[in-house]
């Protein structure tokens, strides 16, 4: 449809228009403008649930110089796109901003971007996180400490206690955790679940995706690219092995067929449409989110097949373009310090990050309530001990979601065949990687 040129001109102007009003107010995430009284506003850029909400009431309390403006981005996938764009321009990016494990390795290559945390006093600080936490916070040649750890995502098996009553399987979650040693054996309890009339209408699992993290962070070192940073997807048995063990689950009719963060996804808990989910500690707030009261007491948490793994968790970091550092560190440090972190947990159950919180009784004694009470502390915190992390590329956050997750979605859903589904996955990955 065409569209007459004096239309365009309008168009463009109201763009433009709009444009500077959004580019004024992205100026204004850290220009460094002081507010009443004198105070340093503080701008926090964060995604998803991160559970911020009383650590930043705290630390205003305890610094009422310094006022935070605490701005929720919205998921991973909205956040990310406008923070590359802030970086890009120079302008626009909050004084303290949340990075996630799968995308942090792409923004250590841009050092020039972001304040050096060690100018700060940082150094200071590394005996206070987990190494691996700690190591991953720097550019290549260690020079320069972007980030420092805010959660971890020790994993664990989220279930819910009443579709297991009704399918005639045992809730206790120590005898849950004895049906399902192996992903295998997970499967086969699947399928027994499945076997129930009283069940028949809920998936065992919420999609085929959401093993794919799990069981490729148990089982390899690496996932897309190696530590020289090559894309070896193809060389990297474990993640076909994943894929295929997923979509045999959702051959066997075990999924739901979701795509996680949606409003099915979310309807999807309200409505019990599912018994099990592969569940990281920042899982545990996302399910009471979306189950809502209903659900409250009906879920439980076992342990998760293969015995642990690390799935998510993120970092704060200080954009260079920050006007006010000094004020910046100070939030930064409070947020992924032991009291910080430990806000956060009983907030959202974001498993810290920070030893101090991981061995102190609030954290290493906890339990759930909205999870029939489940020992949260002693669950993720044995998942912890046995963690091992493994190496996450530059563009491994946009390979996942983009090609990965959406093409094992479509062979899930019965729109491609698995192996057109993977070679398309492996080539558009492919010119992401080394675009």
């Amino acid at each position: 449809m065409s569209v007459p040129r004096r239309r365009l001109r309008g168009i463009a102007a109201a763009a433009l228009a709009a444009g500077l009003v959004l580019s004024a107010a992205a100026c204004s995430a850290s220009d460094g403008d002081s507010g009443e009284g004198g105070q340093s506003t503080i701008v926090l850029q964060y995604f998803g649930s991160p559970g911020f909400d009383a650590a930043v009431a705290a630390f205003q309390s305890a610094n009422p110089d310094i006022k935070v403006d605490a701005q929720n981005m919205g998921e991973l996938k909205d956040f990310t796109p406008k923070l590359n764009q802030w970086l890009a321009t120079g302008q626009g990016a909050g004084d303290v901003v949340m990075l996630e494990e799968g995308t942090l390795l792409g923004y250590l290559e841009t050092p020039d971007k972001w304040t050096n945390l060690l100018d700060l006093g940082a150094a200071s600080l590394e005996a206070d996180f987990l190494p691996y936490k700690w190591a991953n916070g720097f550019t290549a040649d260690k020079s320069k400490l972007v980030g420092l750890g805010t959660d971890i995502g020790g994993l664990a098996m989220c279930y819910r206690t009443d579709l297991f009553q009704k399918a005639g399987l045992p809730t206790a979650r120590d005898e849950v955790s004895k049906l399902w040693p192996t992903w295998e054996q997970y499967a086969a309890t699947g399928k027994r679940f499945k076997e129930s009339d009283a069940v028949k209408d809920v998936a065992w699992i919420d999609t085929a995706t959401a093993v794919m993290q799990p069981y490729i962070m148990q089982n390899s070192q690496t996932w897309f690219y190696d530590t020289n940073n090559n894309y070896i997807v193809e060389q990297n048995p474990i993640v076909r092995e994943a894929w295929d063990f997923g979509l045999q689950m959702a051959s066997d009719g075990l999924t739901g067929k979701l795509q996680r963060w949606q409003p099915d996804w979310n309807a999807a808990f309200a409505n019990a449409a599912f018994a099990t989910v592969p569940c990281p500690a920042w899982m545990t707030g996302s399910i009471a989110e979306r189950a809502g009261d209903a659900g409250k007491g009906k879920w439980d948490i076992a342990t998760i097949p293969g015995g642990s793994g690390n799935w998510g968790g993120s970092y704060l970091a200080i954009p260079e373009q920050s006007k006010n550092k000094e004020a910046a560190y100070k939030l930064l440090t409070y947020l992924t310090g032991k009291d910080g972190e430990l806000s956060s947990y009983k907030e959202k159950g974001n498993m810290p990050s920070n030893v101090k919180a991981l061995d102190d009784p609030a954290f290493k004694d906890s339990t759930n309530e909205y999870f029939s009470n489940a020992p949260t502390g002693e669950i993720f915190g044995a998942s912890a001990k046995s963690l091992k992390p493994i190496y996450l590329g530059p563009k491994h956050q946009g390979i996942w979601e983009n090609h990965f997750e959406t093409e094992m979605r479509n062979a899930e859903q019965g729109k491609k065949t698995s192996d057109e589904a993977w070679a398309k996955a492996v080539a558009d990955g492919k010119k992401l990687a080394e675009g």
